[in-house]
């Protein structure tokens, strides 16, 4: 079994979520097995085509609804991760259990616009590294 199920349509309320709010959720790993899409037909052209992200989100969409996770957006590039034997895949979550919808609420995607994304922390007083190259690539100064 590639996914924990299939159904078609979404049991969860329409987001409205636009590409540059889902731009700023970090991708994370899931594992495809504890995934429902919400798709029931998969098109074998997308399926076999190269460049079919190409003008998309490079990161599939899941949305977690009443402790479910449904993959809403990369039904295509989760089937081609689990053709080449790959259980996992990486993708952008928007958790609708943690979504306030009391009228008077900010919208959804206000809401996801307030999450700070974590960046990689560098050491206080770090100075950046340069790089120069060689025949054999890029390598770190010798005085590092």
């Amino acid at each position: 079994m590639i996914f924990k199920g299939v159904q078609d349509g979404k049991p969860y309320p329409d987001h409205r979520l636009s590409g540059r709010s889902w731009a700023k959720i970090p991708p994370r790993q899931f594992r495809l097995d504890q995934l429902t899409t919400v798709t029931s037909v998969l098109a074998l052209d997308k399926l076999l085509s190269e460049d079919s992200t190409f003008y998309g989100d490079l990161f599939s969409h899941i949305i977690r609804w009443q402790g479910e996770l449904y993959l809403e957006d990369g039904l295509h590039r989760a089937v081609r991760s689990a053709l080449r034997n790959r259980h996992i895949i990486h993708a952008r979550m928007l958790d609708l259990d943690m979504v306030d919808f009391r009228p008077g609420a900010p919208t959804i995607e206000e809401q996801v616009s307030g999450v700070e994304v974590p960046t990689p922390a560098r050491p206080v007083g770090a100075q950046p590294r340069s790089m120069r190259a060689t025949r054999s690539g890029w390598t770190l100064p010798e005085d590092m």
